[in-house]
C-alpha cells in the first residue's frame, strides 16, 4: 500500500507499507524527498519512508528560525501519525546531522542507522567555505551549478540530463522557499559536532562517503566512525556528494547488506 499525503502537521510524506521494518529517508538541504528515487526503486520491497523537511518541498515552515529540535519533532510526528514504532533511519547530509539528533534522544526507536555525506569535524578552512557558501546565497547569488558540480562528477550530468534538471528545478527557489532554505543552510553551515551526543548513540551505525566527495570527506567519516560506538565506514568509489544517486548500485547494496545482517 502506497499513501501520499500530509499528516495533521502538514508534513508532505510518501510511505510505501510493505509488512516490514520501514527504511526512513531523510535528505539535504535544499532538496526535497525526490532525491531519494534510485533508493525508493531499489527497496520497493521494503517498507520506505520519504518526507520533505520543513520548509522544503511542500512541507511548509513560517516560524522565524530552524533547529535540529524541530526537524527531530517532525520526525517523530511522522512516525506517531503513522504509528512506526521502530524503523531504519537513512540520512543524508543536512539529514545525517538530524539522524544523529534524534538518535540521541530516540534510539529505542531506530533498528539501524545509516548516514551518507555527513560533515563532521570541519576544519577552520572547510567551515569557511560553507559560510561563504551561505553568505553568496543570502546575496541571492545563484550556486545551484556550483552545488551540482560538488555532487556530481561532470560526466553524469553530461550522460544525464534529466537528473540534471530535475536538481536545477529543485535548487531554484521562489522567494519564499528561499527564506526557508536559508534557515535550515544557516543551521548546517554553523553546525558545530557536539561530542556527548555522538558518544551517546550505541545504535548499529553505517557511514557511507563517496570517495571524491570534497565536503564531507572519507576523512571526516572516518572520526565519526571513531567517535561512535558502534559504526563502520563504507567508502564509495568514485563517488561524490550525491553518490547514493549517481553510484546508486553500489550505495544500495551496502544499506541492504547492512539492514540484512
Amino acid at each position: 500500500m502506497s499513501l501520499s499525503n500530509f499528516d495533521l502537521n502538514q508534513n508532505y510524506y510518501s510511505f510505501n507499507e510493505n509488512n516490514s521494518t520501514p527504511i526512513v529517508f531523510i535528505h539535504g538541504v535544499g532538496l526535497d524527498q525526490q532525491m531519494w528515487e534510485p533508493q525508493i526503486e531499489a527497496f520497493k520491497n521494503y517498507s520506505t519512508l520519504t518526507y520533505d523537511l520543513l520548509g522544503h518541498g511542500k512541507t511548509p515552515w513560517t516560524k522565524e528560525n530552524l533547529d535540529f529540535e524541530d526537524f527531530s519533532n517532525q520526525l517523530n510526528q511522522l512516525l506517531n501519525h503513522l504509528k512506526l514504532e521502530k524503523i531504519y533511519l537513512v540520512g543524508f547530509s543536512l539529514g545525517s546531522l538530524i539522524a544523529l539528533n534524534f538518535a540521541a534522544k530516540n534510539q529505542d526507536k531506530i533498528e539501524k542507522l545509516i548516514l551518507i555525506g555527513t560533515t563532521y569535524k570541519r576544519s577552520d578552512q572547510e567551515r569557511a567555505l560553507v559560510l561563504d557558501r551561505y553568505n553568496q546565497a543570502k546575496l541571492n547569488k545563484p550556486i545551484s551549478k556550483m552545488a551540482l558540480k560538488r555532487w556530481f562528477s561532470d560526466e553524469y550530468l553530461k550522460n544525464h540530463p534529466k537528473t540534471y534538471d530535475l536538481f536545477m528545478n529543485i535548487l531554484q527557489k521562489n522567494p519564499d522557499d528561499h527564506k526557508n532554505f536559508l534557515k535550515a543552510y544557516k543551521l548546517f553551515a554553523n553546525h558545530k559536532d557536539d561530542l556527548e551526543i555522538i558518544k551517546k548513540i550505541k545504535t548499529k551505525t553505517l557511514v557511507i562517503t563517496g570517495s571524491l566527495d570534497p565536503g564531507s570527506t572519507p576523512l571526516m567519516s572516518k572520526e565519526l566512525c571513531k567517535d561512535l560506538v558502534n559504526a563502520d565506514f563504507i567508502e564509495i568509489k568514485n563517488g561524490k556528494h550525491l553518490c547514493s544517486i549517481e553510484c546508486s548500485d553500489d550505495v544500495n547494496i551496502n544499506i541492504e547488506k547492512f539492514i540484512k545482517n
